[in-house]
């Protein structure tokens, strides 16, 4: 099948191109890109206004099974990725049970070969049942599809565990993903530290409970030359050790989520717990600094940490909540309101954050619509405008902290492996 895209604003950072051209699929691949291309195709797709990037390589997504179907699948999970432009997402390892052993991974790409409608790949434990006390096998996992590690959503506590790990997966060639947070510094806290927890009268979580630990975690990968990535970067503090280890040349690379940018902690001020996560929404100095790093370079990728959660773990008391917002259909449209409208990045940045970043983190062959690559697409429009509306959501849980809100760029084609597979056919 043959798909020719006409006249749309092609932006492919890995190959310098961004300008007025034409795409033509053929296979699965990207056949061609030039002007005013000629061929016969079985589909043509009017792309005028509108931007053409590569399909979005999402490294941070929940997507609950197995264990959690109630609050997301991964047919859901990945139809609602589709809808925002995300053609890969790495699934990351909080399932019950979770990777960490060859029959666990196998038991999830099974799942994910008969469910999901975009690429999933797998992102396995660092330790045994993510409990922080005995690493797993790498090297097996790795030969199981595994291609980074993460005991997500917690720290590996243990500096000697950790340093094992980052030897380990230096030997095997795979990325490990940090949550750095020091939980003796966070102390079951719920909010930003400061003014807004007094005011709120709970619990805060101090921004050294994270960037303490960010700090460890570079540390202990430069003794070991592994490739660290940290996710989710909240506060000034770690961005800027962040920038401070790049310059000294070190392997560390991060991402940061549409939320951190987008929003401060004077949301919370109301009790909506669609607006808890962790970690928590910062202050505006914390967010511009999250801002002018993304802008620098020093944050390398946008993620989602799309967190489904039903209405019961949701609409109950802020200091029982769980922690997480679902982000994977509002990333793209959070980021052009507020980051292209607002100058801090062009679409050319906009695209590495998204595709070309992640997917070199990652070590997998996405993020770019060169002649031969696969042929992931996304097409938008980046004027028009939405309302995030809970009853439009796709994703299983709702808790979004952009319901409501006028966002700009909708999402018209999403191509994954040479079809058009959204908008979905009826």
């Amino acid at each position: 099948m043959k798909i020719l895209i006409k006249n749309g604003r092609v932006i492919d950072p890995a190959n310098k191109v961004d300008e007025a051209l034409d795409i033509l699929v053929e296979d699965s691949k990207i056949a061609q890109v030039a002007k005013d291309i000629k061929a016969e195709a079985e589909t043509v797709i009017d792309a005028s206004a509108m931007i053409v990037m590569p399909g979005f390589v999402d490294m941070h997504v929940h997507l609950r099974e197995p264990g959690r179907e109630d609050k997301e699948t991964v047919a859901t999970g990945t139809r609602a990725a589709l809808a925002g432009g995300v053609t890969s997402v790495l699934a990351m390892p909080n399932t019950q049970p979770c990777p960490d052993s060859t029959e666990s991974v196998e038991l999830i790409k099974n799942i994910v070969a008969n469910c999901a409608t975009c690429n999933v790949f797998v992102c396995g434990a660092i330790t045994k049942g993510r409990k922080g006390e005995e690493i797993i096998d790498i090297a097996k996992l790795k030969k199981e599809g595994v291609i980074a590690i993460s005991d997500d959503g917690v720290s590996v506590d243990s500096d000697e565990l950790m340093l094992d790990a980052f030897k380990r997966a230096a030997k095997e060639k795979v990325v490990v993903i940090c949550h750095s947070e020091d939980r003796k510094l966070s102390a079951g806290g719920v909010v930003n530290l400061g003014f807004t927890s007094t005011r709120m009268g709970l619990r805060g979580v101090s921004k050294e409970s994270e960037f303490a630990r960010v700090k460890r975690d570079i540390e202990l990968a430069q003794k070991t030359k592994a490739v660290v990535h940290i996710a989710h970067v909240s506060c000034k503090e770690s961005v800027g050790i962040i920038a401070a280890a790049k310059k000294e040349g070190l392997k560390v690379t991060c991402e940061t989520a549409p939320h951190y940018f987008a929003l401060d902690e004077s949301a919370v001020l109301g009790y909506d717990t669609n607006f808890k996560m962790n970690p928590p929404l910062r202050g505006k100095d914390d967010v511009k600094a999250v801002k002018e790093g993304l802008a620098d370079g020093t944050i390398d990728a946008i993620a989602s940490d799309h967190a489904p959660h039903t209405e019961n773990e949701k609409e109950i008391e802020f200091e029982r909540s769980e922690f997480g917002v679902i982000g994977l259909e509002t990333e793209l449209s959070a980021a052009i309101t507020e980051l292209i409208e607002s100058g801090i990045l062009k679409w050319k940045d906009l695209a590495e954050k998204f595709a070309l970043n992640p997917a070199r983190i990652l070590r997998i062959d996405r993020g770019t619509l060169g002649i031969g690559a696969i042929a992931d697409i996304v097409i938008f429009s980046p004027k028009k405008e939405w309302v995030v509306q809970k009853e439009k959501i796709l994703s299983k849980s709702k808790n979004s902290p952009f319901l409501g809100k006028k966002l700009k760029g909708v999402v018209e084609y999403t191509i994954c492996f040479g079809k058009i597979v959204y908008p979905f056919s009826k």
